[in-house]
């Protein structure tokens, strides 16, 4: 694909479970490079779109592109090799609780490489390193770590094949205000230093603020809405209008 490709492209999708309709004829286009936050009221199925992208779920009708690829076509080594281009951070880590943080990076390395052993624990302290945990995390079950590091250990997991996309779910879901803002800036550095694309799908105003390029507003099953903070600012939808103007928000970011 080239540069001025999107990185993903839905069209007219579709996702229902049984007779509920979460989307509805959605499109959505995110850009190489960039960092798009999704936002939307409970219910209006972020989650699910991250999980249907990435193929977790089966849309009812529509298309989905990723990297040029369309997700629903690929089968075996291709579709093997497409999930090797992204990495995945779900909500509070998704940590292997019977694993160590070392060992829980490596799963994706152990599935999907044919490295050696030195090379695999060579490459897991890296990226320990990257998403600022310390040497001695390695060897920590996830009980043992805090929520903020769980979550860092998940995104150096997410991370371990060196990934073109970061798909990230609620990333500060749960973080006391320092240890957002730390992740936020976390995730931003990588970005710029890896020329990550992010979707990240949060209710995090500060987030929103802080890293996002862009923002996709979901409303009744579709994309209602993308473009920067400026762009949701000015937007005049109700739901809109009091997500971005209501106490949080200003407590947020001076709107």
């Amino acid at each position: 694909m080239t540069a001025s490709e999107p990185a993903i492209r839905v069209r007219g999708l579709t996702t229902r479970f049984g007779d509920q309709v979460v989307h509805d004829n959605l499109d959505l286009e995110v850009r190489r490079g960039e960092v798009l936050g999704v936002v939307g009221g409970s219910g209006t199925g972020k989650s699910v779109l991250l999980r249907t992208i990435i193929g977790l779920n089966r849309p009812a009708s529509g298309s989905i592109e990723v990297l040029g690829h369309d997700v629903a076509g690929l089968g075996g080594a291709e579709r093997r090799s497409l999930e090797e281009r992204w990495g995945v951070l779900f909500q509070d880590g998704a940590l292997f609780s019977s694993l160590t943080v070392a060992q829980n990076v490596q799963v994706p390395l152990r599935e999907h490489t044919d490295l050696s052993r030195e090379v695999i624990d060579e490459l897991t302290g890296v990226k320990i390193g990257m998403v600022g945990l310390p040497a001695e995390a390695a060897g920590k079950y996830p009980s043992e770590l805090s929520g903020g590091m769980r979550k860092r250990a998940g995104l150096a997991r997410a991370l371990a094949l060196d990934p073109e996309i970061v798909f990230l779910d609620e990333p500060t879901s749960g973080l006391d205000p320092i240890g957002a803002a730390a992740f936020d800036q976390l995730i931003r550095r990588l970005q710029r230093t890896l020329g990550l694309t992010v979707f990240m799908v949060t209710h995090d105003l500060d987030s929103l603020g802080a890293i996002c390029d862009r923002i996709a507003v979901l409303v009744d099953g579709r994309v209602l809405i993308v473009g920067p903070m400026e762009t949701m600012l000015r937007e005049t939808h109700p739901w809109v209008h009091d997500y971005f103007h209501g106490p949080r928000a200003r407590a947020a970011y001076g709107a």
